[in-house]
């Protein structure tokens, strides 16, 4: 068995993924499951798809709160607060700091040069970890059918994906109780010869008991938290000023952001250009593009957005203050939600792994993850070897860094940390020479 990390050692660990977590959440969530499920074998297989079912119940970004899960298993409370905010910090920063870079001199060439190399490593990342999680998740006939509807439903025929995964959940309830051969209770625990997680899949850890005492404490001090910011600017700025708004508008954001950034993000970019006209549709996209070209979730442009509303409407504060205001604000309401969610919600979902039909309810919901992953897998492919969207468009050089990147990656097992470094390197040379 591992050693259990010490917190020194997971912030390390959460420090360095901050900075390395590409791709959206199915690059995201694929890097966890290398690093921790493989590799450091700190989470089991099992106890890491468990997290992750939940987690995409949720509303906000779900790779995120699966760090703040994984984080509040290793070390409770302080191990989740400093998964979650390391998740997020680097790209806080980054994306402040080409925000400021921005508004002074226009676009950053390099970051997309980068990028450019970035972008198939990151495609290869997606589609070596579905391989790996499918392998596992899919266990039975029923739970590829499962898979390969997900799939299908998203892609082809555009259903919602909550829908898709609420269904899942149904059908895993039913099939759990009508159908208990084909939608098992539990995944098992791997081969004998395999060295055991720290946490476990088949150990009990020592995970904090529910209780309404506690979850009217958490959610009292997480609302607290979430709206403290915002009453304090209100008494300063007054409540009608362009950061109250901010943070108003992006607390009802971060409450029905269900099915990631794509999924929210025509609605916000309505209402932020139209109604409230805190930049414009141009730079929208701009700030969008800022999103994806750093590490992070995707749903980090929204700092970007409010970033630029306080640069265009300063008040009384000066465009610089204003701006880093906005954008703290945004970032804040934005993410302290995911927080509360899982210290909510994670010591009842620990406690009913052992509930045969919660269990075999969400063996199906990981089917269905398996195809939703491979949905974003193909739609970022698409679009990395495509960039025209037609066949004639092929990227040579973006086949060729994914095809090395995916073979590094799948059979030579070659480090992470190299093949992102590496990628992003060639994508640099490549667009200056």
């Amino acid at each position: 068995m591992s050693a259990h990390p010490t917190f020194r050692e997971a912030i390390k660990f959460w420090l360095k993924l901050g900075f390395i977590s590409f791709g959206g959440p199915a690059g995201q969530i694929a890097i966890m499951q290398t690093e921790l499920v493989e590799r450091k074998k700190w989470i089991g297989q099992e106890r890491f798809l468990h997290a992750l079912n939940f987690c995409m119940l949720l509303p906000g970004p779900e790779a995120q709160q699966l760090a703040i899960y994984c984080g509040w298993l290793l070390h409770r409370t302080w191990g989740g607060i400093a998964a979650g905010a390391l998740f997020v910090l680097p790209s806080a920063f980054m994306l402040w700091g080409l925000s400021q870079v921005y508004v002074s001199y226009g676009h950053v060439a390099w970051v997309g040069a980068v990028f450019y190399g970035l972008k198939p490593a990151v495609m290869a990342i997606v589609f070596a970890a579905v391989l790996r999680i499918g392998k596992k998740a899919l266990k039975n006939e029923v739970m590829w059918a499962i898979a390969a509807m997900a799939f299908v439903l998203i892609f082809f025929l555009k259903v919602p994906f909550p829908l898709i995964v609420f269904g899942a959940l149904l059908a895993g309830f039913a099939g759990g109780k009508y159908a208990p051969r084909w939608f098992p209770a539990s995944g098992g625990h791997g081969a004998v010869a395999e060295e055991a997680a720290v946490i476990d899949d088949a150990a009990e850890s020592p995970v904090v008991k529910p209780s309404w005492g506690r979850a009217v404490r958490v959610t009292a001090a997480g609302v607290a938290l979430w709206v403290a910011p915002l009453v304090l600017i209100g008494a300063w700025q007054g409540w009608k000023c362009t950061w109250v708004m901010e943070g108003v508008f992006f607390s009802k954001a971060a409450m029905v952001t269900f099915g990631g950034a794509y999924a929210v993000l025509p609605y916000v970019a309505q209402q932020a250009v139209e109604t409230h006209a805190w930049l414009s549709a141009p730079q929208m996209l701009d700030g969008l593009a800022f999103a994806e070209t750093t590490p992070g979730p995707l749903i980090m442009v929204l700092q970007f957005v409010g970033f630029m509303g306080g640069w265009n409407h300063p008040g009384m504060l000066s465009p610089w203050a204003a701006a880093a205001l906005g954008a703290a604000v945004t970032t804040w309401v934005t993410f302290v939600p995911c927080f509360l969610w899982i210290f909510l919600g994670a010591p009842h979902i620990e406690q009913l792994r052992g509930n045969k039909l919660l269990t075999a309810a969400l063996a199906a919901v990981t089917a269905s993850v398996v195809g939703v992953i491979l949905n974003l897998a193909v739609w970022f492919g698409g679009r990395v070897l495509f960039p025209q969207q037609t066949w004639a468009s092929v990227d040579g050089f973006a086949v060729a860094v994914g095809l090395i990147a995916f073979v590094a990656l799948h059979r030579f097992k070659v480090n992470l940390i190299a093949v992102i470094a590496a990628s992003g390197a060639a994508g640099w040379v490549w667009s200056v020479l």
